[in-house]
């Protein structure tokens, strides 16, 4: 049982809609597997109009969710059972949900909405609203990319200058991809030379010049080990502030605890941080990330304060380039390494100061919109894309003499057998990356859950009036569904498509307009 004060039902029918005009199709075009069949036996039916306007919530989504029960409209106040109404009684007896995934391979319109969140999320940290005070722009705050060692040679696109004017879009020359004078040849027989110059859409990108020279296991153990890493790297930079705070006299806060009333000296200076996971075409994760300079106020341990007026954003990038030099670890034990794999940054890290007004090596809008992008995708630039490996799939994609993924993943799968290194298995899928694609710290900004809330309250002032969902406005009416599971997807392939193109028409209409008003405010 769900409560719920938004009610979920689509409306009865659609108003200054005309009946169809069209005899109704045989019952059996219905189940047919003839697309046009299941079209027309959709679109001669009367009450079309209402089923497009009952699947409009979901119209985008590639498998929606289908829910059937019965819900019960209740009075708030006195707990009153005010209606009733059963899913038996719409079109198709369900009611269609977005899946919500994030993944735009697996739906690029729920994707599309978790991307603009994202956005939403990412810049209100840096430039405030929607809760984050706005003095957040004026804070110190860099962007630095953190990429993970070499595990063996592999093919490579570098282009030494752009001239292009979207990387995205790049069609600069590139420089050959490995060009030696001599002929080096590994003990494999292999020839470590490449004089080609890669395109963006050649297959060879991301794979090793020899797949038995190249580490396996050490790139699935890394991977599996990057949240750690970042966890520890971190502390690091929070602590290379503390000590810089102390250098240069700004003495630490008092700060007193609310639930056991206890004093304690803290640090003048906290981080907040954002940080998205993008997955190199050679199978490996690096991360991109926002890092920025809070004060603390002592008389309100979860307020964002200003920074220290002696530290800069120059000093963020100090700690950062610090950390990433130092920090590492070595894992666990494993029987196929006792010693352990060590675990440590690659030496690529670039790290950029981020600007509010525009101007500067990247913008607030250009980080946001950055890291939104990765947001939405996965393993897709590697070329492998499943659902969580199970004993009964691992054969279809694992393969100790494969291809580079297919080696990735069945070093997964073996490096996963010992109890300590199930997760090995678990993210077997990832190529051993378990770690969420776009994390922040708690202070850092807002959260999905309520920009979410924020559209239920959108939604219900336009179903219900602004009244009633205005803010410290108390519902009179609360909806309790009683809703199970029944399945997921269209019942067709002739729903999916007629339920897309309502929703591309609707997209397209919404664009329009906005386009529209940007040419009035300009």
């Amino acid at each position: 049982m769900t409560v719920s004060t938004l009610t979920v039902v689509p409306e009865a029918s659609a108003s200054g809609t005309a009946p169809c005009a069209e005899p109704p199709a045989p019952p059996w075009y219905a189940t047919s597997s003839d697309i046009r069949l299941q079209a027309a036996a959709r679109l001669t039916q009367p009450d079309l109009p209402r089923w497009l306007r009952h699947v409009r919530p979901a119209a985008g989504c590639t498998r929606p969710v289908r829910l059937a029960g019965t819900m019960a409209t209740v009075e708030a106040a006195t707990g009153r059972l005010l209606s009733e109404r059963s899913t038996a009684d719409m079109p198709d007896g369900v009611i269609y949900k977005p899946c919500g995934n994030r993944r735009a391979s697996v739906c690029p319109t729920c994707s599309k909405l978790y991307q603009r969140d994202a956005y939403q999320v990412v810049r209100a940290g840096l430039v405030g609203g929607k809760g984050v005070p706005e003095q957040v722009a004026h804070h110190p705050a860099v962007f630095p990319t953190f990429t993970a060692p070499s595990f063996g040679e592999v093919h490579t696109r570098y282009v030494k200058r752009h001239t292009c004017t979207r990387r995205t879009a790049c069609d600069c020359r590139p420089e050959p991809c490995h060009a030696r004078r001599d002929s080096a040849v590994c003990p494999h027989g292999v020839r470590l030379v490449c004089f080609a110059r890669h395109e963006n859409t050649d297959a060879r990108l991301g794979t090793p010049l020899c797949l038995d020279c190249y580490d396996h296991d050490a790139q699935a153990v890394w991977n599996l080990s990057a949240g750690e890493l970042w966890r520890r790297t971190t502390i690091s930079i929070n602590r290379y502030m503390h000590r810089l705070a102390r250098a240069r006299g700004i003495p630490d806060v008092p700060v007193t605890s609310p639930r056991t009333g206890k004093t304690r000296w803290v640090s003048p200076v906290r981080l907040s941080f954002g940080k998205a996971a993008e997955m190199q075409r050679r199978g490996v994760v690096h991360f991109h990330a926002i890092i920025r300079l809070d004060g603390r106020d002592p008389t309100d341990p979860d307020a964002i304060a200003p920074a220290p007026p002696q530290l800069d954003a120059a000093d963020l990038v100090d700690a950062v380039d610090h950390a990433a030099a130092t920090v590492g670890f070595t894992t666990a034990d494993h029987p196929a390494h006792p010693g352990g794999w060590p675990i440590a940054w690659g030496e690529q890290v670039l790290t950029k100061v981020i600007t509010v007004a525009g101007r500067g090596a990247v913008t607030d809008a250009q980080v946001a919109a950055y890291l939104a992008k990765y947001a939405t995708k996965s393993t897709e630039v590697t070329g492998h894309a499943s659902n969580r490996l199970t004993a009964d799939s691992i054969d279809i994609y694992a393969d100790p003499a494969g291809s580079h993924t297919e080696r990735l993943i069945d070093a997964c799968w073996m490096l996963g057998r010992p109890r300590d290194w199930r997760r090995l298995r678990r993210w077997a899928h990832m190529l051993g990356f378990g770690g969420h694609f776009l994390t922040k710290s708690r202070r850092y900004s807002v959260t999905f859950a309520l920009l979410r809330n924020q559209r239920v309250v959108f939604r219900r002032a336009q179903s219900s009036g602004p009244e009633e969902a205005a803010a410290g406005t108390e519902p009179t009416t609360l909806v309790v569904n009683f809703l199970q599971f029944v399945g997921a997807g269209w019942h067709t392939t002739a729903d999916a498509l007629l339920a897309n193109a309502s929703a591309a028409m609707a997209r397209e209409h919404q664009d329009s307009a906005r386009e529209y008003l940007q040419t009035l405010v300009a």
